[in-house]
């Protein structure tokens, strides 16, 4: 007994240690294809377009479909294995639920929230606000609207127990490391900390589903209020061919939620970040808006957003993936069961593709094809293939009206005594690539809200 507990001790302390080798600095010095073994768990990591492309997202696309679930995900993502199930999901998500119609289905709620967040801004003009809070706020106040079509009064006990998940998925564990030691899975506090978690969002969106289900029945409320609204409709349908359980619908919200709130705020409080560390691609920014924000096509704000996207990938090594069957890349032999991590940080500052590739400059995008659609593979902010993001459309709709307001209602300034090389613009360990801190700024009116 004694033994097994210096066991656990020395994989507790290895787990630390390889949480600090991040597989954004092993790139650099392993190359485009690099194998870990974490344990007894086979681990690739891709670092090259070249190697993303005919490895992972295109040749062996199918291969590499499933998605990895180690004992913390696999709680959390009410199984996410590809097969029949995956695709009729899919099916409904792209073509129902984040189609362009729905997505521009959606503006009156966007401009709503964004008007509000705005005159919040406005009355704490001139003082010091904490921009990376406020931001993460309005997103979470938008999508939740455009999920259920109103706010909900389980908005915060839902965000407080999602929050919880995101930093249990964000580490790794001694029974990731040993997934068949009973002993490892015993240790391993992380699986039953998101069970727990899942559990208590399971029970809040069931109860939301009752609530809508009831105000259906009534009369009060219809589809078009929100993603949920879709979901129950193509339920009483009972048109497909595996029924939509209220399981299913819940495990959709959830995924949806994980996928389009935090993603978003982390991109929006990176465009601010990098806006106030370059007063001159700033001032070109508000340009646009500040013309004419109603009939303006902003350009260069979408340039902006695609050049954060590029140096601050919200998933920096997406999420990860396993190999179906045993297959060769690049020459190499991949065992089946292997998880695969594509390293889109490496890949979106890889050199040989970006000139200057540690520099933020929108301008980098004028005159190129470069798209969110996963088939240029130096650049794979939303992935490629079949796990390509499909709510792409919908979070840069988000993006867009939110910076634009932040753009044409106020400059910004940094507090006393703080320059813009001074900025912090380390990221946060973890899936999602937070800043580190808080984006503290003043916003100082420039044109007022008409209701502020």
């Amino acid at each position: 007994m004694e033994d097994k507990a210096l066991l656990a001790v020395a994989v507790a302390v290895l787990v630390v240690v390889l949480a600090k080798l991040t597989p954004r600095d092993l790139a650099r010095r392993h190359g485009p294809l690099m194998m870990l073994r974490l344990g007894k768990a086979p681990t690739l990591v891709v670092s090259s377009p070249e190697a993303a492309a005919w490895a992972v997202m295109k040749t062996h696309d199918i291969t590499f479909a499933d998605r990895y679930l180690n004992a913390t995900i696999a709680v959390l993502t009410y199984d996410g294995t590809y097969g029949e199930r995956w695709r009729q999901l899919r099916k409904i998500t792209v073509l129902e639920l984040l189609s362009v119609a729905r997505v521009q289905s959606f503006q009156r709620i966007r401009e709503e929230e964004a008007a509000r967040f705005v005159q919040t801004l406005a009355a704490a003009a001139g003082a010091t606000v904490d921009l990376t809070k406020m931001i993460s706020r309005f997103v979470n106040d938008t999508f939740v609207r455009e999920s259920i079509g109103s706010r909900c009064k389980y908005q915060d006990e839902y965000l407080e127990a999602f929050d919880t998940t995101v930093r249990q998925t964000s580490v790794l564990t001694v029974a990731d490391l040993f997934p068949s030691s009973r002993l490892m899975q015993l240790l391993g506090t992380a699986p039953r900390k998101a069970l727990a978690c899942r559990d208590k969002i399971t029970r809040i969106l069931e109860q939301i589903i009752r609530e809508k289900m009831e105000a259906m029945d009534r009369g009060d409320w219809t589809e078009h209020e929100g993603l949920l609204g879709v979901l129950l409709r193509i339920q009483r349908e009972a048109t497909l061919s595996t029924p939509l359980t209220n399981d299913a619908i819940v495990a959709l919200m959830f995924d949806l939620f994980g996928a389009g709130s935090d993603t978003s705020s982390t991109t929006l409080n990176w465009c601010m970040t990098e806006l106030i560390r370059y007063p001159a691609v700033m001032a070109r920014a508000q340009a646009e808006p500040q013309s004419n924000l109603a009939s303006a096509e902003l350009w260069y704000l979408k340039l902006v957003i695609k050049e954060a996207l590029r140096l601050h990938c919200p998933l920096p090594l997406l999420l990860p993936r396993q190999c179906r069957e045993t297959c060769q890349v690049m020459g190499y032999d991949i065992p089946k069961g292997t998880s695969v991590f594509v390293n889109v940080w490496a890949i979106c500052r890889d050199p040989n593709y970006w000139d200057d590739a540690e520099e933020f400059r929108p301008e980098r995008f004028e005159n190129t094809n470069l798209d969110y659609k996963g088939t240029s593979y130096e650049f794979l902010p939303f992935g490629s293939g079949r796990r390509l993001c499909p709510g792409a459309n919908l979070g840069l709709a988000n993006i867009e009206l939110a910076l634009a307001s932040l753009l044409y209602h106020f400059d910004w300034k940094l507090p006393n005594g703080v320059e813009p090389d001074d900025v912090e613009v380390w990221e946060a360990s973890g899936l999602i690539g937070k800043k580190n801190i808080g984006l503290m700024l003043q916003p100082v009116t420039r044109i007022a809200p008409v209701n502020a």
